[in-house]
């Protein structure tokens, strides 16, 4: 028994370790000092803010659950394929650095019992501050004040995840983004050049449950899109590649335990825009009805410590969750996520 348990815990280490050194050990060959910053390279930042309180709690390392019902849309498509029931709802808000809010919905149905997989739907908001719109002048100021205007910013997506067998899994998620910066004035006669834009994001997954009991690995690709370009700038959308591992370390104890739970979840993150992660999240769940979140990022600027927590109860057909995260982020306004869950 002993060394069965040895073996689960070093199959478990050597999979954490080979995503450290898949991520850290690439030959990238010579690079320019910007490309090893990797630094605003990407617009549309709104699509990569982690919006499920449950997921910021643990760092966003989220990959390769595949119970998260429709919230899976927006961090592995494939792995809404599992979850039980007929609808799952999930609506919220984080309120974002800089008094920027985010609010979010999203739909799973799972009909004729998943024989025809499941299908998604997510919305995204975002209300920005009030700017001060400025233009050009040949004066001391060098700018004249035009008063003030809202950026705005929405995404709109629908998706599909099917589950090929009981181990197998596989979604995609198709966004449509549109981000609008306000307008100016280009002309006496008082026309005026918009700077909104809209585009097609896509994200696809894959998710693998192993014969070692509850072992899951999963890869997914988020923000998939065309380049665009404002006036004479173009830019790419915030694409990012991930590759996760989860494992119950309840299972490691003989017998397992029904009414706890300890995951460890640990992904490696490669986005366009900035430096490779590794993210680690923990979620210890007493009777599927109280659950505690932690999680770590690392290497990152100024975002600190994830922590977090939820409520969920009723019956086996139909169950209501609520949930709340606290991000800190330095210099800047801690962030707080709240999030409520249907499921039936």
């Amino acid at each position: 028994m002993k060394r069965l348990l040895y073996t689960k815990m070093g199959v478990l280490l050597a999979g954490c370790l080979l995503l450290v050194g898949r991520l850290y050990a690439q030959d990238i060959g010579p690079v320019t000092e910007i490309e090893t910053k990797k630094l605003a390279q990407t617009g549309f930042k709104f699509l990569s803010v982690s919006l499920d309180p449950r997921a910021a709690a643990m760092g966003d390392a989220l990959t390769a659950r595949d119970d998260n019902g429709s919230l899976s849309l927006f961090y592995n498509p494939a792995g809404m394929a599992y979850f039980e029931g007929a609808f799952h709802l999930a609506a919220g808000q984080t309120q974002w650095i800089n008094n920027t809010n985010y609010n979010y919905a999203s739909l799973a149905y799972r009909p004729a019992g998943g024989k025809y997989g499941v299908i998604g739907l997510s919305v995204v908001a975002v209300n920005y501050p009030e700017v001060i719109k400025t233009i050009f002048a040949e004066n001391q100021q060098g700018y004249l004040e035009q008063g003030t205007y809202s950026p705005s910013a929405m995404a709109v997506g629908l998706g599909y995840a099917r589950a090929i067998t009981d181990r197998f899994a596989v979604g995609g998620h198709v966004r449509l983004a549109r981000q609008d910066l306000g307008s100016v004035q280009v002309g006496l006669d008082g026309s005026t050049r918009s700077y909104a834009k809209s585009t097609v994001a896509v994200d696809f997954g894959v998710l693998y449950h192993t014969a070692l009991q509850s072992l899951t690995f999963a890869m997914s690709v988020r923000n998939f899109s065309r380049e665009l370009t404002y006036v004479e700038e173009s830019f790419e959308l915030p694409l990012s590649f991930q590759i996760g591992v989860t494992y119950n370390l309840m299972d490691l104890m003989a017998p397992a335990s029904n009414d706890h739970a300890l995951w460890l979840n640990v992904e490696a993150v490669r986005p366009r825009d900035y430096p490779e992660q590794i993210k680690v999240g923990l979620e210890y769940s007493f009777m599927q009805l109280l659950y505690l979140r932690a999680g770590y990022v690392n290497p990152t600027d100024e975002q600190g410590i994830n922590l977090g927590g939820g409520l969920r109860v009723g019956s086996r057909s139909f169950k209501i969750g609520v949930d709340y995260a606290y991000t800190s982020f330095g210099i800047f306004d801690n962030v707080h996520r709240i999030g409520l869950q249907l499921a039936f």
